[in-house]
């Protein structure tokens, strides 16, 4: 395997970080905007994303449970509130497109706890985190060189 560093061109980065900013400033939660990009992290097989945004939500003061379990959040009811579950099932559903849209009843679902601009913000958050992964795992960035 060949390992490639970094982005192609520094605009495409900032542009990146710019999306990503804005979204998580929109969202208001910055724990929950960590929990929706390490899921997506997590469905994409980026390493480098995960490594950095786990470092980010420990920061922001996620329980290790929460960071334990959110690749099996549906199963653990007691440890995620309906909100949080309402924005995974969004994040999952925006990542993976299995059926080639989001169904009605995911988007309904977020839209219950989310209004317009912020219902904006975590769809641009999770765009935002599949181009990031895309990204990092095409050039095969390897985890343990984020820094803050």
């Amino acid at each position: 395997m060949t390992v490639r560093t970094g982005l192609l061109d520094p605009e495409v980065g900032r542009a990146l970080a710019s999306v990503s900013a804005a979204a998580k400033r929109g969202l208001g939660d910055p724990a929950l905007a960590e929990l929706v990009v390490i899921r997506a992290s997590q469905l994409n097989h980026c390493a480098f994303c995960l490594d950095m945004h786990l470092g980010v939500a420990r920061e922001l003061g996620v329980s290790e449970l929460k960071l334990d379990l959110l690749a099996a959040w549906e199963e653990a009811e007691d440890v995620f509130d309906e909100r949080e579950r309402a924005a995974l099932a969004l994040a999952e559903a925006v990542t993976v497109l299995a059926d080639g849209f989001v169904p009605d009843s995911v988007y309904a679902r977020a839209a219950a706890h989310f209004d317009d601009r912020r219902l904006a913000h975590l769809i641009g958050l999770v765009t935002a985190i599949n181009s990031w992964n895309r990204v990092m795992v095409s050039r095969r960035v390897e985890p343990g060189g984020y820094r803050p």
